[in-house]
């Protein structure tokens, strides 16, 4: 069975960002699946979605500061700087993070490990809300 629709985040500020409840509140048909996939796809350039710890909040804040030294702004050799100073680098962030994460489903959920949430990277100072993909395929309980 495979069944697909579109989900809208709300607006996050600058950061990592756990959105695991906000997408499996928008995602009631997942109970209808026994076994399966659950495909997650960010339409956009600038944010990132991942896989990472959900308990400890220094962890995001750890990530952050990470990808800000790495990938800084305000580049000389950066060429795209029309939309802000943060839009080159939320572009290379959005390329080495990842816009999609595949979670098994067991049993009408997602099977995440215990300390494992779905991460949003909002790389832009003012990104807005983003819209994700997610197709669900599996065996269903009907």
């Amino acid at each position: 069975m495979w069944f697909q629709k579109q989900v809208q985040l709300r607006p996050y500020r600058r950061g990592f960002h756990v959105v695991t409840a906000e997408i499996i509140g928008q995602l009631p048909e997942l109970e209808n699946y026994k076994t399966g996939l659950c495909h997650i796809f960010l339409q956009h350039t600038s944010a990132s979605l991942t896989l990472n710890e959900h308990a400890d909040p220094n962890v995001r804040h750890d990530m952050e500061a990470f990808s800000n030294h790495y990938i800084p702004e305000n580049e000389e050799y950066f060429l795209h700087v029309i939309e802000g100073s943060d839009d080159m680098p939320a572009h290379i962030k959005s390329s080495l993070f990842g816009a999609d994460v595949i979670i098994p489903i067991t049993d009408g959920s997602l099977a995440l490990g215990h300390w494992q949430g779905i991460w949003l990277g909002e790389h832009r100072d003012s990104g807005g809300s983003r819209k994700l993909i997610i197709t669900l395929h599996g065996e269903s309980y009907t």
